[in-house]
């Protein structure tokens, strides 16, 4: 985790972490905007961190999915993204599966905070926490041996749902006891509600994900590759907070790939060696090799020949063309928003690893004034700061 690693690294790692706020809050403007002839016409040689607007999108085929949302502010991708931060600034730097799906449910489900576009796989993860959870209380009911009856039996269910979304093992039993003695008192049906407690959670499963191959897969992984720099866990972590928003083999191995070329960046490797590193994890090892050839940046080219949706095997080739030929973050981030289509997925890999080779200021690295354009950045910064230095820094 960060805490292990040198000092000469935190300081590129933080880089890196803004690296992938500032990527997505600049591309946002224009993002699903597919037509690369349009988006010049609109945003000319700077492009980035245009108030996402309705207009932009006539004209030229795309889809406006930020209605209400204004210049400097992130998409889904970076709300999913800091979720797994706060969880891991929750856990000292460790992946909790259990406390990331809880984060994830609670801010992106009904009465969560989140005000915007909800993709595929974040809305069939909400479903299958749910279909989970429900199974869960069916097991759980099923191995009680108290006498309940069905009225009982719903009071308890709606007694302990409460702590068993927020607390797990020994924790549930002292609340949960207390809760159900509000209403019943006698013991056997407060300890029947401890066991049914213990055993939906004993049940809840951590691949809550859908079946689903699209960026949301890897564009979480920069926070979770900076606490697992450098370990022999890290394809381990990956696979485990992957599926529990995409249980898809396929998406597990590019997400790999990708979790890969940052460690090695983050560790302080050369892009050329982070790149060739990362393509022994790729499930199309071919396709990346393609997109690096070539002497010049051209990112609508690589866009025409690999694809600009939201899947990984569009967006993968795409992502290493641009990291290959760039020199330095803004015209990474540029080409990438010109390229069209989904500028933020690929914007929280290029970012982040742009960031980690060229660092912040200076004529290469993450503008001063872009990091201020960042809705909240003070926080955002904070956060990623007390997650590499520690919070007692």
């Amino acid at each position: 985790m960060t805490n292990n690693q040198p000092n000469d690294r935190k300081a590129a790692i933080i880089a890196a972490l803004a690296g992938g706020w500032v990527a997505d809050a600049a591309s946002l403007g224009l993002h699903w905007l597919y037509d690369s002839q349009r988006i010049l016409e609109v945003g000319g040689q700077a492009p980035e961190f245009l108030p996402p607007k309705a207009d932009y999108f006539k004209g030229g085929f795309g889809y406006f999915a930020h209605e209400g949302k204004q210049a400097g502010d992130l998409s889904h991708y970076g709300a999913a993204t800091g979720l797994l931060m706060d969880s891991l600034l929750a856990n000292g730097g460790t992946l909790d599966i259990r406390d990331y799906q809880r984060r994830f449910r609670a801010f992106f489900g009904p009465g969560g905070h989140w005000r915007g576009y909800i993709d595929n796989p974040t809305r069939v993860t909400l479903a299958n926490l749910n279909t989970i959870e429900q199974k869960a209380i069916e097991q759980a009911l099923s191995t009680t041996t108290a006498e309940l009856t069905d009225k009982q039996k719903r009071v308890l269910v709606q007694k302990v749902l409460p702590y068993t979304r927020r607390l797990s093992g020994e924790q549930l039993a002292d609340p949960v006891r207390k809760a159900i003695s509000l209403t019943y008192q006698e013991r056997e049906i407060q300890e029947a509600g401890v066991h049914l407690a213990q055993g939906i959670d004993r049940n809840l499963l951590p691949e809550s994900g859908t079946d689903d191959m699209q960026l949301p897969a890897v564009s979480k992984l920069p926070p979770l590759v900076a606490c697992y720099c450098g370990s022999d866990r890290l394809m381990e972590l990956t696979e485990a907070a992957v599926r529990v928003t995409n249980h898809n083999d396929e998406a597990v191995a590019w997400a790999k790939c990708a979790a890969r070329l940052l460690d090695h960046l983050f560790q302080g490797d050369s892009m050329p060696d982070a790149l060739e590193a990362a393509k022994n994890e790729a499930p199309d090892k071919h396709s990346l090799n393609n997109a690096e050839s070539g002497s010049s940046l051209n990112a609508i080219a690589a866009g025409d020949t690999y694809g600009r949706t939201c899947y990984l095997h569009e967006a993968m080739p795409v992502i290493f063309h641009i990291l290959n030929h760039a020199r330095s973050f803004t015209e990474a981030i540029r080409a990438n928003i010109q390229c069209g289509g989904d500028s933020c997925g690929r914007a929280w890999i290029i970012g982040p690893a742009m960031a980690a080779i060229y660092g912040v200021g200076g004529q290469c690295g993450i503008p001063l004034s872009w990091l201020a354009r960042v809705t909240d950045a003070p926080a955002i910064l904070t956060d990623i700061e007390a997650l590499i230095n520690g919070p007692e820094a």
